[in-house]
Parts: C-alpha cells; structure tokens; sequence
C-alpha cells in the first residue's frame, strides 16, 4: 500500500529497539527519510543497519531538558523540515503507590510527559506553517486500563495522553495530525525486563499471542499516512484485545 508520504522526513525518538525501531522501519519503508533518537550509540548504530535509505542516528537522553534541545537541532541540521515527530521513551521504573516515593515522579514525568510536550512545542508550529504534518505518540493500554505495579507510566501517559488530545483540536485546522497509538503487550526486550514467563503472559491475552512490533510499525506508519489525514485526536489501542473498556 502506497502511504503517499515518500521523500517526508521523520524524527523518532526511543529507536534503537523494539516499538519505536520498528515504527522507523516502517516509515522508512514507506519512503520516508528517517532519524533515530536513542541514549546508547553502539545501539543506534546496530539499529540504523536494519533501517532501509539513509537514517540518522542522534544520541540523546530525552529524560535531560538541555539533550532534547540539541537532538532537535541536530534533527534539522540532518533532514531540514521535519514533517513527522514519533514519540516514544522507554518506561520508568516499575512500582505501586506504596513502593514509589514522590522523588520519583518528576524524572518519570520528564521523560514520559515532558519531552514530548517539548518537541512539540519546537517542531509543531512550522508544521502549521508548512500546512502539513504528523504527531504520533507511543505511550501504553495502561492509559485505558491502568497496570499494576507500573504506576509511574500510568501516570505519566495519562497526562500526555490528554496534552496531544487538546494539542490535536488546535491545530487540526493547519493540516497537522496528532494521535497516541497504545501498545499493549508485545514482543520486545522491555516485556522481558518486566515478565519472567512469556509464553505465560501472551496465554492471557484474547488473541493468545503477543503482539509483533513489525505490525506495530506498520500501524503507526499508516497513521502518518496521506490516507489517515482526518484521523486526529484518536487514541488507538493495539493491545491484542487486552482493553476490556467500550471507549
């Protein structure tokens, strides 16, 4: 399928693995020129093998104010215009009200909340401009269907959750799109950080499997697409049923 978005650039971030590295493949499959944000640059440089044309690879630390700034800016440096912002973070540390302590919550809110109310602050008004442009942000089922033990995440996506949401009405008039895509389980290195048995985990789900980032990538990428140019403000699962909600 032609997504109509070849010769587009894209920023995404938390791409050296799993759901974000995934979404870049597919972007860049897609035609799209792509940079690929992650902390770790033996990572990035691996993941950047696996990604069709010509990606970037920008280290940065998105739980660092100062860091995102310069990512941005290398960002442009690299690609000019960018007319695609992914947004995607690994999670914080795992806990319950009990166990977290408050010191805990702002550098959770910092990389799962902030950063991406601060790349969109930098890179949403020239998509206005320019008349044409795509947010998506990665964050979690968690928002519909909060996780135990994970309630920093929880927290955190929530709030972004609802930024993008009021961001999206704005700025729907100028041809900019802005929607959240919700994994729920799939198979990446941080499920096997988090769950012992995988066989176990997936045996829970609807589906009885668990997700393939590839065909999370896919998704996203369609969201980017021509063809999703009145899909805005949507927070769309991909949780292999796992949402019991009606909304």
């Amino acid at each position: 399928m032609d997504l109509g978005i070849a010769g587009r650039t894209a920023l995404v971030t938390g791409a050296s693995g799993g759901l974000g590295l995934a979404t870049a493949q597919a972007l860049a499959g897609a035609g799209v020129r792509v940079a690929i944000v992650a902390r770790s640059v033996e990572r990035l440089a691996a993941a950047s093998e696996t990604i069709e044309g010509d990606p970037v690879s920008i280290p940065a630390d998105l739980s660092r104010p100062d860091e995102i700034d310069e990512m941005i800016s290398a960002a442009q440096d690299a690609l000019g215009d960018i007319d695609i912002l992914v947004a995607n973070a690994g999670g914080p540390p795992p806990g319950n009200f009990a166990s977290t302590d408050l010191e805990a919550y702002p550098e959770a809110l910092q990389l799962n909340l902030l950063s991406t109310v601060a790349m969109c602050k930098a890179l949403v008004p020239p998509m206005q401009e320019r008349g044409w442009g795509r947010v998506v942000a990665i964050t979690s089922i968690s928002v519909r269907q909060p996780i135990d033990q994970l309630i920093l995440s929880n927290t955190a996506r929530a709030g972004l959750t609802a930024f993008l949401k009021t961001t999206a009405t704005e700025v729907a008039p100028d041809g900019v799109t802005v929607n959240t895509v919700q994994p729920g389980l799939h198979a990446t290195d941080r499920l096997t950080q988090l769950y012992d048995d995988l066989d176990t985990v997936a045996s829970r789900l609807p589906t009885g499997v668990l997700g393939d980032p590839g065909d999370f990538g896919r998704v996203v990428a369609f969201v980017c697409s021509e063809s999703a140019r009145s899909i805005t403000g949507a927070s769309i699962p991909v949780d292999g049923g796992t949402a019991k909600g009606l909304q």
